[in-house]
């Protein structure tokens, strides 16, 4: 696997947000700003991993022959989706222990939700910037 300039991108975005996240709210804590850069760089990995996952479950839904196979496809995909989140909780804990807290299921979620929407929307000025950049 290699790293690209975008995963750097990535990492660089999620530690914006992470750092907005652990000024607004007091259950989301990071001793030290090289340990919220590491925990920026642990969701990256964990996300990407959580989105390839999601992708082939995706993928054997829309390919599916039988019903059997997308309903138990269907299932897989709904217990990835919170438990994604108990996932980087629990490595989160494991990791840097007590030194960083992300706060519980809820915060994890929104804070989630909004890694992917700013992850989503620099790729997008990304794109728009390679498409003008190439006409």
């Amino acid at each position: 696997m290699r790293i690209r300039p975008i995963d750097l991108v990535d990492v660089l975005v999620y530690l914006v947000v992470l750092g907005v996240f652990i000024q607004l709210f007091p259950d989301v804590i990071s001793e030290t700003f090289l340990l919220a850069l590491l925990t920026a760089i642990l969701l990256k990995v964990v996300l990407e991993v959580v989105l390839w996952a999601k992708k082939k479950i995706v993928a054997r839904i829309r390919s599916a022959d039988t019903r059997r196979v997308r309903i138990v496809s269907a299932i897989t995909l709904l217990l990835v989706l919170p438990g994604s989140k108990f996932m980087v909780l629990g490595l989160v804990d494991l990791v840097f222990g007590d030194a960083v807290r992300l706060g519980g299921f809820f915060q994890v979620t929104a804070l989630i939700i909004v890694l992917m929407l700013a992850r989503g929307g620099v790729r997008r000025v990304f794109r728009r910037a390679d498409e003008s950049a190439s006409a």
